[in-house]
């Protein structure tokens, strides 16, 4: 607690004098511009992984980034949702998967929660989909190859179940939505991004500063890198894998979901 004091002590002194004016315009409302929906996990810092100011995101967060199924929950993360979108206008979403996440982890031994845990285990029912995709489609796999699949099929998962609320369903119908995927890798910092249109998770755009702008689909929000460009920027960083995939298991993330 007195490290807190300490942090709280200097964002009054030094922080909110800075950047006052700025406080002052957002107390009259807020205009973020995209929902960030990722884990509780206290490694994952939206605002320092995007570099992102106050009032830019408006930020869910829960065990496992789960977006329930519209109707499936009276919980705060469709209420969040339909907030996000209906009263604040935004359009862009992201969701933000991450590696060692300790909801796979359960979500994979989901019985022993039963007892243990029990209200982590109710609210792992919500991630239902994802267990018994990885079930049914990677038997054969165990250890962390299996965990990296199913964080990276969780958040496919829930961009899924994001596209079953209706308000999200109007925006997506008028091309006013767009929903990215994300997975954060601890370790190094590195984020991929899941691009629907090759079912393959690719590292983002603002990432790859080597490749021109103008070889990247134009877009408002966190892009996903075409696959022409990501090829290049795998075989130019070959050797620089995440530590939790092995080059296997980095082949099967990248080349996408459950074929």
């Amino acid at each position: 607690m007195r490290k807190l004091l300490q942090g709280l002590q200097h964002f009054q002194s030094s922080y909110f004098p800075a950047n006052q004016e700025l406080f002052e315009q957002l107390a009259d409302g807020q205009k973020p511009q995209v929902l960030f929906i990722t884990c509780s996990d206290s490694r994952i810092v939206p605002h320092l992984i995007t570099q992102s100011g106050v009032g830019d995101l408006f930020i869910i967060r829960n065990a496992g980034n789960l977006v329930p199924p519209f109707g499936s929950a009276n919980g705060g993360e469709g209420a969040a949702i339909e907030y996000a979108i209906h009263a604040l206008g935004i359009e862009q979403v992201i969701i933000c998967g991450h590696s060692n996440c300790g909801a796979m982890k359960g979500l994979l031994k989901l019985e022993r929660l039963r007892t243990e845990m029990p209200l982590v285990y109710e609210w792992l029912q919500h991630a239902e989909s994802t267990r018994r995709l990885i079930q049914e489609n990677y038997s054969d796999l165990k250890g962390d190859e299996l965990l990296a699949i199913t964080m990276a099929e969780n958040v496919v998962t829930q961009i899924e179940n994001l596209k079953t609320y209706p308000v999200i369903r109007s925006k997506l119908h008028q091309n006013k939505m767009a929903i990215y995927g994300w997975l954060f890798e601890i370790e190094t910092g590195e984020v991929l991004s899941y691009n629907p249109n090759t079912d393959e998770f690719e590292v983002p755009q603002t990432l790859l500063s080597n490749i021109p702008d103008e070889l990247y689909v134009s877009t408002s929000a966190p892009p996903i890198a075409e696959a022409e460009e990501v090829a290049i920027v795998r075989k130019h960083n070959s050797g620089n894998l995440p530590p939790w995939l092995s080059s296997a298991q980095a082949q099967r993330i990248y080349q996408g979901s459950t074929k």
